[in-house]
């Protein structure tokens, strides 16, 4: 039964891997906003279709210009639409949809706000807070001197778009691998505001039905869309899975149970802040520029680019960057992709990261183009894909194809802090000649099994060849005998990792990588 979710799991993620998360969230946005436009002609919803249409109009110009004027004055560099109309959308759920042109300016001032919070409320190139819930959260409190204005309104809480905000959130989710961290929120927030509504009605004398109420709080309030589609974003969360955990159950006792502060609360979108704060707390993120250095050729589908860093770069070995490559006329992946770092903390300023070449793709175009001197900025560094902290834990490495490249920076890194672990590394390629970083699986010194279609020719001590170019989970437990003692790590394609599954929950512990391709 596992192995079965773990292969569904993968396919999904390898097909959604085929669209950019921020194209991703965009289209669920766009599906969501035709959704409430259709459904705001019954009457059910707290919007009208004029007011959709009237405030969905305003936030994009507004917040476009002053992206536009950010990008040309500021940052020199070319404008991403994306992101404006990503913000707009958010806002449009959260603020109350109106025609009125004094509440229509609060609707402007609030996205010109949420906006300009990207390149204001910075630290080292990198915004700190979501910019939605700071135009929202500004607008209310605005609000409270100009009540005219407007406030956020969340109207997105109607039951009629439960079921959409599930249904589009969880495919975000699935691309975004915030799955785990969102749904911890909402089962903080659903639980914490159960208790509160309990709490409060014993208090009144009142009776209350447990169930109704426990639905009520889940999909008539707006901690669906605020888990998947604000808190999940990204560039505003720590790096490491326990730390968005903690980020998680504080905006979600929040939420669930709103702070009164003055006339307003720390609830919704003053939530969402707070936790924004406690993610830069944890980790005081840059955004970093490369200047590309040099580029080598590894194998023949397989090239090594060299940056220098302009400041330091903080990252465990394992872990991986986003890489952004502007260019013009970029396809649905956009201009950011995810590459393993492949070189360790010791070698900074010189950062590495490993490509396979062949994909037509728009962004791997332009990359190939980028020579020596030219600069590309990192846009974020995350991941759990991390050694045991103790170092007498066994470990199995299995790699495929470009899938080596997070374990070539642990591997050096092991080597140049003196780190002893028991590894077994198991690599599988298509051929020899794509056996990649031959010297730094000889130097880690570690005993390396390898499946290739053909027999490489003059193995290194300690290597040896197990034959055919594929494996499979029965082929695995033959090769590692004391998987069962092992933590396992695995990096390569989702199906590398869905055959292997019957074998990998023998292991101590499992840690996968998933590489959905470029």
């Amino acid at each position: 039964m596992i192995s079965m979710f773990t292969a569904a799991w993968n396919r999904m993620f390898a097909l959604l891997g085929r669209v950019s998360m921020y194209r991703m969230v965009l289209l669920a946005l766009g599906t969501l906003t035709i959704i409430a436009f259709l459904l705001s002609f019954t009457g059910q919803l707290a919007a009208g279709p004029l007011e959709i249409l009237a405030t969905s109009a305003v936030l994009v110009v507004a917040i476009a210009a002053v992206d536009v004027l950010a990008h040309r004055l500021l940052l020199h560099r070319a404008w991403r639409i994306e992101s404006a109309l990503i913000t707009a959308a958010i806002l449009l759920f959260v603020l109350r949809p109106t025609t009125d042109p004094v509440a229509l300016l609060g609707i402007a001032v609030a996205g010109v706000l949420a906006s300009a919070s990207k390149y204001l409320l910075a630290w080292q190139g990198r915004h700190i807070f979501n910019p939605a819930a700071v135009g929202a959260a500004a607008l209310t409190a605005l609000s409270i001197a100009f009540p005219a204005l407007g406030s956020s309104w969340w109207w997105v809480g109607s039951p009629l778009l439960a079921g959409p905000v599930l249904v589009l959130g969880a495919i975000v989710l699935l691309r975004t691998e915030k799955i785990r961290v969102v749904g911890l929120f909402v089962v903080v927030a659903v639980v914490v505001g159960t208790v509160r509504s309990v709490l409060q009605a014993q208090q009144a004398g009142l009776g209350i039905d447990l169930g109704l109420t426990l639905s009520q709080v889940a999909f008539s309030s707006p901690i669906l869309f605020l888990g998947a589609f604000m808190l999940s974003e990204p560039l505003t969360l720590p790096p490491r899975r326990r730390q968005q955990a903690i980020v998680a159950v504080v905006v979600g006792v929040l939420v669930g149970w709103p702070i009164p502060l003055g006339e307003m609360t720390l609830g919704q979108e003053r939530a969402l802040l707070i936790g924004n704060l406690v993610a830069f707390l944890f980790a005081m993120r840059t955004a970093v520029r490369l200047t590309i250095v040099d580029r080598t050729s590894l194998t023949p589908s397989v090239r090594e680019l060299s940056f220098r860093a302009e400041r330091p770069v903080r990252f465990a070995p394992g872990q991986y960057l986003e890489l952004e490559v502007p260019h013009p006329h970029p396809d649905a992946r956009g201009t950011r992709r995810e590459f393993s770092i492949l070189s360790s903390p010791a070698e900074l300023p010189i950062v590495k990261i490993a490509m396979r070449e062949g994909s037509q793709s728009s962004y791997k175009k332009a990359l190939a183009q980028a020579a020596p001197g030219d600069e590309l900025a990192i846009t974020g560094i995350w991941g759990d894909f991390v050694l045991p902290r103790k170092t007498s834990t066994p470990v199995l490495m299995v790699a495929a194809g470009i899938g080596v490249t997070p374990f070539v920076s642990q591997l050096r890194h092991m080597r140049l802090a003196d780190e002893g672990r028991d590894v077994v590394f198991v690599y599988v390629a298509s051929g020899s000649d794509e056996l990649a970083f031959r010297e730094d699986l000889t130097a880690a010194g570690i005993p390396v099994v390898v499946v290739t279609r053909d027999e490489p020719a003059d193995l290194p001590e300690g290597w040896r060849w197990a034959g055919g170019s594929r494996l499979d989970a029965e082929g695995l437990l033959r090769l590692v005998p004391d998987i069962a003692a092992r933590h396992a790590y695995v990096s390569g394609p989702p199906a590398l990792i869905a055959s292997l599954a019957p074998a990998l929950e023998r292991a101590r512990a499992i840690t996968t990588d998933a590489f959905s391709g470029y």
